[in-house]
């Protein structure tokens, strides 16, 4: 969601002495997801919401208390390519599978087990 359009709507929430009040659920998840996808400064971002860092601050604590809760929906399925060999019988990938995790660090699994091990562990 583009944050001129989450500006908008966090702009109907506020009082008028710029106050945020009774933000609901539904807008804290927006932001939470456009915050994570964010690749600029902290600045920037709640900036470009038209908020300060104080707000900010608050509104992040409470959408990140509805993902520890499970309000928040879960994020769609994204299928992994993997390059390399085709899978044989046994479940393994002749060359094995390369997993980049976060964009900048680069993990390669033998096995499918070993990967599910790791994947299991990081959750």
């Amino acid at each position: 969601m583009d944050n001129s359009n989450l500006k908008k709507r966090l702009n109907t929430y506020k009082t008028e002495g710029g106050y945020l009040k009774g933000v609901d659920d539904e807008l804290l998840v927006d932001i939470l997801v456009a915050w994570e996808a964010w690749s600029g400064s902290s600045k920037d971002f709640y900036t470009s919401l038209g908020t300060s860092y104080r707000q900010m601050g608050t509104l992040m604590g409470r959408a990140k208390k509805l993902k520890r809760e499970g309000v928040m929906p879960s994020t769609e399925f994204k299928e992994i390519k993997l390059q390399g060999g085709e899978p044989t019988a046994g479940g393994y990938c002749a060359e094995g599978m390369i997993l980049y995790w976060q964009g900048t660090h680069k993990i390669e699994f033998s096995t499918v087990e070993c990967l599910l091990d790791f994947l299991k562990k990081a959750s």
